[in-house]
């Protein structure tokens, strides 16, 4: 038997086994007590595993709504209050671990807590029984993938567009080893778009899809990146917006665009994206004529900058935007200027912390999918930037994923 000591950041319960090695649970709450498990990874000092068998269920514990839970959205198990308090005391212990004393407060959600995904990638499955092919997902820990007949993370129009495409599938008496998975991906309108990559094939161009986020219309590809949840999107871009007190704004690590065409006008607005792809349609929402204000650079700076179109041009309708890695730009970071952030898992590099250090801009807005290196790169910051304002948002209902946004603020 194991009690169950706490939630960690990451999602896991974590318990310490008889002979003092830590244990990684999923399918466990705090105060429960594991008396059977299914061990999923085991190391020298800890091990990582499956509850099956609980004793004292938490009164935190719910049914949880699909049965590929542990696949999709392992907190399914966990009440919905309780949910949002667990997020809120994650982001508090995350930044205490980086020496960073933060209050708790409550997190940011739409209170939509199923059918919100608009994108969703599933696997093939072939079932011998009876000769077809089914959706499926990855067991959680495991390779081994496992037929499903519902999910509901997910908005139904994808679902019901993956099922539609499995039946003609077998209809063609096709074969799941073709393939590699079904991806797709709807708007808010309910338009679906996506399909199937075939394995050893180039991943193929599907249709465009287009939101309208706070006025301003995204044109995205269903297999590049774009906010999953666009309603707790909405929420947290009118944080931003009401943090943008300078004329000038920088927006690093722009992906398609989202946060800075939303939260300013375009007049002095910089965007700097490093994916070629996410690039192209960056330059699409920023409705730039022949590429005027586009500025490519090469691998590094200090070789010069590689132009095209007409970057020097007085910018009086549209954005700049820049290809390139953000610490490769540096030198767009100026005093009398916003700088939002919103890096990918790994955080922001040294380098550019080191900019922002060393010129000072009036604000930072770091909006970040991994809490821990958001708090490692505002403790650095904190050297000469204060914390304003930290907001939780809940992205990502039923999975233990964070979205955190800090804004900070340049200290006297």
């Amino acid at each position: 038997m194991i009690k169950v000591e706490k939630i960690i950041p990451g999602g896991q319960a974590l318990g310490t086994m008889p002979d003092g090695r830590k244990i990684f649970f999923w399918n466990a709450l705090p105060g429960e007590v594991v008396t059977d498990y299914e061990i999923t990874k085991k190391k020298s000092h800890y091990v990582e595993a499956i509850a099956s068998k609980i004793e004292q269920a938490s009164k935190f514990r719910v049914q949880p709504k699909d049965d590929c839970f542990l696949s999709t959205s392992p907190w399914q198990i966990i009440n919905w209050n309780y949910e949002n308090q667990l997020k809120s005391e994650l982001i508090t212990e995350i930044f205490r671990e980086h020496q960073i004393t933060i209050s708790p407060t409550p997190v940011v959600t739409d209170d939509k807590n199923y059918y919100y995904r608009n994108k969703m990638e599933y696997s093939l499955y072939w079932d011998n029984a009876d000769a077809k092919i089914k959706l499926a997902f990855h067991a959680r820990g495991s390779h081994c993938k496992i037929p499903i007949t519902s999910s509901s993370i997910e908005r139904p129009e994808i679902f019901t567009a993956a099922k539609n495409i499995i039946y003609e599938l077998n209809e063609k008496h096709d074969e799941a080893r073709k393939y590699q998975s079904l991806l797709l991906r709807c708007n808010q309108k309910g338009e679906v778009s996506g399909g199937l990559y075939e394995n050893k094939k180039p991943h193929p161009h599907f249709k465009n899809l287009k939101d309208d986020i706070l006025g301003h219309t995204y044109s995205y590809s269903p297999n590049g990146f774009f906010q999953i949840n666009l309603p707790v999107y909405e929420l947290a871009l009118r944080e931003i917006k009401n943090h943008i007190s300078t004329k000038d704004v920088l927006d690093l690590y722009a992906g398609v665009g989202t946060i800075g065409l939303s939260v300013t006008s375009p007049w002095n607005l910089t965007l700097v994206e490093c994916d070629k792809f996410a690039f192209s349609e960056l330059s699409k929402n920023c409705n730039v004529d022949a590429f005027e204000g586009i500025r490519s650079y090469g691998e590094d700076e200090r070789d010069g900058p590689v132009t095209t179109g007409v970057v020097d041009a007085p910018r009086t309708k549209h954005p700049l935007a820049i290809l390139a890695k953000s610490e490769e730009v540096v030198s767009h970071i100026q005093p009398n200027q916003t700088v939002i952030l919103d890096p990918p898992r790994a955080g922001c590099d040294k380098k550019l912390i080191n900019k922002l250090l060393e010129v000072q801009p009036e604000a930072v807005i770091y909006l970040s999918c991994n809490p821990a290196t958001q708090a490692r790169d505002v403790k650095a910051l904190l050297k000469k930037y204060s914390i304003k304002n930290i907001k939780t948002f809940n992205f990502f209902p039923r999975t233990p994923h964070i979205e955190n946004l800090v804004i900070l603020k340049k200290s006297c």
